[in-house]
Formats: C-alpha cells, structure tokens, sequence
C-alpha cells in the first residue's frame, strides 16, 4: 500500500515503515501526526485519486526528532559599486516513520 501526501509544500510519496524529512513540524520527538492532505493512495494494484473517495484518508506517522539540513550561502554582489552580502542559511526538517495508511 502507497499513498501520495502533501505537506510543507511538497509531495511525498509513501509507504507503511518508511522515514522521511518533511519541513518542520511543531511537534515533539515520540508523538504522533496524521496527514489527513492525501492526495493519491494505492491498494492491491488499484489507485484511488478522486478527492470525493479520499475525504476520509489519512496517513499516521510517528516523529523520530528533528535536524538541520546543509548550509546553503547566499551571496548578493554588484559589480563596480564596492556591493558584497554573505548570508547562510540551514533549514530545520521534521524526521518521521510512516506507520499507517487509512482510506
């Protein structure tokens, strides 16, 4: 069984027993989320889209902790007008298992 859910602005696709890194959640290490944004699941071969038939889906996952991902320098610079900035960024994602898929 797979589902397509969509969190954060992005889309993942996943399966029971899987880990991800989803953007930052505000939730604690050891605590359980529901995604109830699902937006594809498949079952058995068949594949169910229609947002009618998935009102009620939801995926269930268990939260691992949280981590920052690499640092990523942004460098703004005009040439001839004597213009350099130096920024870093690292941003901060959510670990997660997938433990259940419900249609």
């Amino acid at each position: 069984m797979e589902a397509v859910i969509a969190t954060g602005g992005k889309q993942y696709r996943v399966s029971p027993g899987q880990v991800i890194s989803v953007e930052k959640l505000p939730v604690t290490k050891g605590a359980t989320v529901e995604f109830t944004s699902v937006l594809m699941v498949q079952k058995d071969g068949h594949i169910t889209a229609a947002p009618g038939e998935l009102r009620g889906a939801k995926v269930s996952a268990e939260v691992i902790g949280e981590a920052r991902g690499p640092k990523i320098t942004v460098v703004k610079f005009k040439r001839r007008k004597n213009y350099r900035r130096t920024r870093g960024h690292r941003q901060t994602a959510t670990t997660v298992r997938i433990t259940k898929i419900e249609v």
